[in-house]
C-alpha cells in the first residue's frame, strides 16, 4: 500500500458533538496579492442612505470590495468628485470622466412599509454617457450584504460577460480552541457559521447542486460514516455506513447521486449511491487504491485518483464504470482532481521540486500550468463561473485559504482572524 498524503487524510475517524448551526465569531478576511494586467476603472458613489436604516458595512462599500479583489476592477476614489450623485439625472459625466472612470454605479436606501427596504443602483456609461442597468431589490433589514453581493454579480456580469460569484458561499474546516468546526460563510468570508461542530478532525465536505446540502464524513461509531446534512433545516441522514471506510462524498451534477470510496469488499473503491442511501454500486475496479472522485459536469464520466499505476495519478471512467484512462502525466504525484464548471479545465495538487502545488491542466491539449506559488496546498475547488480556484494551504505552519485565477494573474489570500483554516469547497448562491 502506497503511503501518502491523500491515502492518509482520507482515513482519518471523525465524531461530531454539535449538529445545531451556531454563529462562529472568526471571520475571514480577503487580501488581494495580485491582478489583471488590465482593469477596468469603476466609481462606486455611497447610496442615499436614511439615517434610519443601520448596516454593518454599507452596500457601496461591499460592492467595492468584491469588485476589488475580483482583480479585474480598479475601484476609484470618490470622495474628492464635487458631484455626489443618487439618480441618474445627477450625474455630471465630466466629474468622472476626470477622473479616468469608465463606468459609475450610483443608487439609493429607502425604507417601506413592514420592516423593508427598498434597495435601487444604476450602472452607467461614463464614456458613452448612458444607463446600462438599473435594477430595484425590496427586502428585509438583515439581506443588505446579500444584495450588495448580487449587485456587484450584475456588474461584473455587464462589464465582463462571465457570471459574477460575489453572492456564493465557500464551506471550510477551521480549527479554533481545539475543535473542528465545518463552517459555512459568503464568499467574501463575512457571516460564517458553523455547521458542525467536534473533538476529532472533519474532512470531505461537499456540496449539493443546488447549494442546500452538505455531505460529509463523521466517525460515530468507531469507523467513517458519510452524512447529508440540510442547512436549511438542520436535519441530516446517514448516506453510507458500510463495513469498513466510507469517505470522499462527491454530488453528481443532478443532485440525484453521489460518488464515495468504500472498503466495502477490498481496497478503497469508487462507488455510486443515490441520494436518499439506496442504489449501491461498484464502478471502479482495481488493484490499487481508488479515491477522491469527481463528477465531470455533464456527469457522464468521474475523475478520480488511483496509485494503480505506481504514484497516485489522476483517472477518467464512465459514471457508470469500465475502463479508465489516466489523464495526469507531468510529474510523479498529482492528487485531488476538480473539474472546471464548462468541463474544460482539471484543477488539481501536483509535487514538484518546490512542494505541493496547485496546477490547472487544458483537458484538450493536456498543457499545464502550475498556478501557485506555495508549498503545501490542498483540496483545490472551482468558483462557479471557473474563472477562481479556492484552495488550502499552509503559512507558517497554520492553514489558510488562497484563490488564484485560472490564468494565474490574480490571487488571494483568504485570512482567518484565529483559526487553523483547511478543507475548502467553493459552493452555489447565497439563498
Amino acid at each position: 500500500m502506497v503511503e501518502s498524503r491523500y491515502m492518509s487524510k482520507r482515513l482519518l475517524l471523525i465524531l461530531f458533538v454539535c449538529l445545531l448551526p451556531i454563529l462562529a465569531k472568526a471571520e475571514l478576511t480577503v487580501e488581494i496579492v495580485g491582478g489583471a494586467a488590465q482593469q477596468i476603472p469603476i466609481a462606486i458613489v455611497p447610496f442615499s442612505t436614511p439615517p434610519s436604516i443601520s448596516s454593518q458595512d454599507g452596500i457601496a462599500q461591499v460592492v467595492s470590495a468584491d469588485l476589488s479583489r475580483s482583480g479585474l476592477f480598479r475601484v476609484l476614489e470618490t470622495r474628492g468628485v464635487a458631484s455626489q450623485p443618487h439618480t441618474p439625472a445627477e450625474v455630471k459625466y465630466a466629474d468622472w470622466s476626470a477622473i479616468q472612470a469608465q463606468a459609475l454605479t450610483i443608487g439609493t436606501v429607502e425604507a417601506l412599509p413592514g420592516n423593508r427596504l427598498k434597495v435601487s443602483f444604476r450602472l452607467m456609461d461614463v464614456l458613452k454617457q448612458n444607463q446600462l442597468l438599473a435594477m430595484e431589490f425590496n427586502i428585509a433589514p438583515t439581506q443588505q450584504r446579500v444584495t450588495a453581493h448580487r449587485i456587484a454579480d450584475l456588474i461584473y456580469e455587464k462589464l465582463t460577460g462571465e457570471k459574477g460569484v460575489f453572492a456564493t458561499r465557500i464551506t471550510y474546516v477551521n480549527k479554533l480552541n481545539g475543535r473542528y468546526q465545518l463552517q459555512v460563510a459568503d464568499a467574501d468570508g463575512f457571516n460564517p457559521q458553523t455547521v458542525v461542530s467536534s473533538k476529532e478532525p472533519i474532512i470531505s465536505p461537499s456540496w449539493s447542486p443546488d447549494g442546500t446540502k452538505l455531505a460529509y464524513v463523521s466517525f460515530e461509531k468507531k469507523k467513517p460514516i458519510i452524512f447529508v446534512q440540510s442547512l436549511l433545516s438542520g436535519q441530516r441522514m446517514i448516506l453510507a455506513n458500510f463495513k469498513g471506510n466510507n469517505s470522499a462524498p462527491a454530488w453528481s451534477p443532478d443532485g440525484k447521486k453521489l460518488a464515495v470510496v468504500l472498503t466495502y469488499s477490498a481496497n478503497s473503491q469508487i462507488y455510486v449511491i443515490n441520494a436518499d442511501g439506496t442504489g449501491l454500486q461498484q464502478v471502479s475496479f482495481s488493484s490499487g487504491i481508488d479515491t477522491e472522485p469527481e463528477w465531470s459536469p455533464d456527469g457522464s464520466a468521474i475523475y478520480f485518483t488511483s496509485n494503480r499505476g505506481g504514484g497516485p495519478q489522476i483517472y477518467r471512467m464512465s459514471a457508470s464504470g469500465g475502463e479508465a484512462k489516466r489523464i495526469t502525466f507531468e510529474g510523479s504525484y498529482n492528487v485531488s482532481p476538480h473539474i472546471s464548471p464548462d468541463g474544460k479545465l482539471l484543477t488539481y495538487v501536483k509535487q514538484d521540486a518546490k512542494g505541493f502545488r496547485v496546477a490547472v491542466q487544458d483537458l484538450a491539449t493536456g498543457q499545464v500550468q502550475t498556478l501557485s506559488e506555495t508549498t503545501q496546498d490542498e483540496s483545490p475547488s472551482f468558483a462557479p463561473n471557473g474563472r477562481m480556484i479556492l484552495y488550502a494551504t499552509s503559512i507558517g505552519g497554520k492553514g489558510s485559504l488562497a484563490a488564484v485565477s485560472v490564468d494565474g494573474r490574480v490571487k488571494q489570500r483568504l485570512i482567518d482572524n484565529g483559526g487553523d483554516v483547511r478543507e475548502p469547497s467553493w459552493g452555489f448562491a447565497i439563498n
